[in-house]
């Protein structure tokens, strides 16, 4: 028997205020909103009281509403999106009213509070037999059904049962079937399956369930402070981390001063030495150029006189040329006798004697590391003194040459 097509208003309203209900259910306490109901900058809603509960939890030291003291305000981080929600000195108080949400709360509950008994009867009704309610149950194809189908029907030769009976056993099997809950505390306390079975006043199971939510309320409360208190201490390694970034950049800073006054040095006595070899070389120079131009006067005297003389040879007159040879011959003799400074001695020109050996200065180079046990402000008194000797040491104490 098929009675599908009759149920489906009946499901497709359920279905709806299911949903319906789901969207009004506040995260903390899990259970309905209850009024007043806040919203937060995140667009999520809150109860005020569960709104109070994680603020408190989070903000241990803030004073509440009715104290004299005058609070700063706090924050707690909202707990369906993580997001923080910074308050002033009101606290909760001071969220917005969602008053929309409170209307459709209001709207649900009439709702709700409507028979739903009606609602079967009026809806669910047997395919076969348009006009007749479904109000008993077939135990042979485990289907319900209505009575005409049991009378004339195709379960006139079936067991049947009456549909609330059926109803209330297949519940409690279904109570039956859920897990235990395992218990805590005293012996005293019940699993909250044993409060909420059929056999207990409604009234009962109503209080034992609140108790129950309360406790998942609170234990969401102390969830939610455990996360927050995560938060505090992944805040506090972020600052670490920058703390690190800092340090590292200051170490890098004073290394860099260090290997540049280290340069610094090298240039300076690097100049000092490539100014004794210039000296060098200008004396070196000088000598050699004085000798090339003393050679060369007497080259072109020399050439002078060579001249005169081949001159005179070609003197007609024998009288003339007497007188001038005699006068040739002396000079020709004393331009011979002439003696010429020496010239530069073997290896004259060598400048190998301004050779630097920087290997055992490089080696000790490569043995600088760090000094672990040196602190910031013991390396920048060093750095200063540093800086005061080699401002006033090399002048005093380096030699001008090599």
């Amino acid at each position: 028997m098929n009675f599908t097509v009759g149920f489906k208003p009946l499901l497709g309203d359920a279905h709806s205020m299911d949903n319906l209900e789901k969207q009004l259910i506040c995260p903390i306490c899990l259970e309905m909103f209850s009024k007043p109901v806040v919203i937060l900058p995140c667009q999520h809603n809150l109860c005020r009281k569960c709104a109070n509960d994680v603020f408190q939890a989070s903000n241990p030291l803030w004073q509440s509403r009715g104290s004299t003291t005058v609070s700063s305000g706090g924050r707690f981080r909202c707990p369906s999106c993580r997001h923080e929600v910074v308050l002033d000195r009101h606290g909760v108080y001071g969220l917005q009213r969602n008053l929309l949400v409170e209307n459709i709360i209001d709207i649900y509950k009439q709702e709700s509070s409507r028979p739903l008994h009606s609602k079967a009867e009026q809806h669910l009704m047997c395919e076969e037999h348009e006009e007749e309610k479904i109000n008993i149950y077939c135990l042979s194809c485990e289907v319900p059904t209505c009575s005409l189908c049991k009378v004339f029907g195709a379960h006139k030769d079936c067991e049947v049962a009456p549909l609330p009976t059926i109803y209330k056993r297949q519940k409690r099997q279904d109570l039956t079937l859920l897990p235990r809950l395992e218990c805590s505390g005293t012996n005293t306390t019940y699993c909250s399956l044993d409060l909420l079975s059929s056999s207990d006043p409604p009234v009962l199971a109503s209080q034992n369930t609140k108790i129950i939510d309360s406790e998942l309320s609170d234990g969401i409360a102390m969830l939610v402070a455990g996360n927050d208190r995560v938060q505090a201490v992944i805040t506090q390694m972020e600052e670490v981390c920058q703390t690190i970034e800092d340090n590292s950049r200051r170490q890098k800073q004073l290394l860099n001063q260090r290997f540049e006054s280290l340069c610094a040095v090298l240039e300076e006595r690097k100049g000092e030495l490539l100014q004794a070899l210039a000296r060098e070389q200008e004396e070196k120079l000088q000598r050699v150029r004085g000798l090339i131009r003393q050679y060369g006067d007497h080259l072109e005297a020399s050439s002078k006189l060579v001249e005169s003389a081949i001159q005179s040879m070609e003197e007609p007159q024998m009288a003339l040329y007497l007188q001038q040879a005699k006068e040739l011959i002396n000079k020709v003799g004393a331009m011979s006798k002439v003696e010429l400074a020496g010239r530069p001695e073997p290896g004259y020109e060598s400048m190998e004697q301004f050779t630097v050996s920087v290997e055992h200065v490089a080696e000790m180079l490569r043995t600088i590391d760090f000094q672990p046990g040196a602190s910031g402000e013991e390396e920048d008194e060093e750095v200063a003194l540093d800086g005061d000797e080699g401002s006033a040491g090399p002048e005093e104490e380096r030699p001008d040459g090599p």
